[in-house]
């Protein structure tokens, strides 16, 4: 039974700011200038190999993808976050579901293995982020029921061009240190009629182990902590932490008679994945 900590958790009571000395300054500029570099040269490689691919292969990217893990594993060599995978990623096309934490998040998963993220439609108009959010296949999705239909359809022409679409069905990030309840209205789509029967999905953890002696949520972005403040503090640490990617294993929707079983079966599995890591959410931060 989940902890009831995890469904009262109040996200407005963020994490102390990170204090650093000019060492931590001096190293989070050098680290954001590499990681900059990094991904200004791999983006424009990946939009030229794109011009290629389009007419070739359309939504299938067979190539591209590659160039999108190396980024994210460079990252956090660069970061200098240990990075480590468990489990063994789904085969099949289908649907990934996971917590969400962090902007470390989009490294992490893209990291492992050739996914496509589905994102609220509000992201493609974000500077810079919307770019290469675009630029590496993000389904955007309008919160209208109105739109719902197309929607699907644009799903299921990804899932058949061969995609790991990737959800977060808490709906909101974390401070890393517990699960929130799985909204059971994504999973409505995975139980339509042209899905239920074929598609498969993978829960997949996400677990963050802090700097020794920081703060264990240091890895954590959430409610209306600023981007820039956390960024800067990540870069600048050290010793650096790590993060492991724990897949579980795949299900498959038609065994589920509704959404709601759907979404608390694939929520139990994300949250044993964190407690396994050692991970629970502590009383002073619940």
């Amino acid at each position: 039974m989940a902890n009831t900590s995890e469904m009262t958790w109040d996200a407005k009571a963020v994490s102390a700011p990170v204090s650093l000395t000019w060492i931590g300054y001096l190293r989070a500029g050098l680290r954001a200038a590499l990681l900059a570099g990094l991904i200004v040269l791999c983006l424009g490689i990946l939009l030229l190999v794109r011009l290629i691919e389009r007419p070739l292969f359309g939504d299938r990217r067979p190539m591209t993808p590659y160039i999108t893990q190396f980024v994210c594993r460079s990252a956090f060599l660069i970061m200098g976050i240990r990075y480590r995978v468990k489990g063994q990623p789904m085969a099949q096309p289908g649907a990934v579901v996971a917590n969400h934490s962090s902007w470390l998040d989009i490294f992490a998963l893209n990291a492992a293995k050739r996914i496509y993220f589905v994102s609220k439609s509000e992201v493609a108009g974000w500077a810079g982020i919307g770019r290469l959010a675009k630029a590496t296949g993000t389904i955007f999705i309008n919160r209208d029921r109105r739109e719902a239909k197309s929607q699907l359809a644009i799903l299921q022409a990804r899932l058949a061009a061969g995609h790991k679409l990737l959800f977060f069905p808490e709906g909101t990030s974390t401070d890393g240190r517990r699960v929130l309840a799985f909204k059971p209205t994504l999973f409505a789509a995975f139980l339509s009629d042209s899905l239920r029967d074929t598609l498969w999905i993978q829960p997949v953890t996400v677990a963050y182990s802090a700097p020794p002696g920081a703060d264990p949520r240091a890895y954590g972005w959430w409610g209306g902590m600023d981007l820039a403040p956390h960024l800067i503090a990540t870069l600048g640490a050290s010793p650096q932490g790590a993060v492991d990617v724990i897949y579980h294993p795949p299900i498959q929707a038609r065994d589920y008679p509704d959404r709601k079983a759907l979404a608390a079966a694939t929520e139990a599995m994300v949250r044993k994945g964190l407690e396994e890591a050692g991970i629970w959410p502590d009383e002073e931060t619940a």
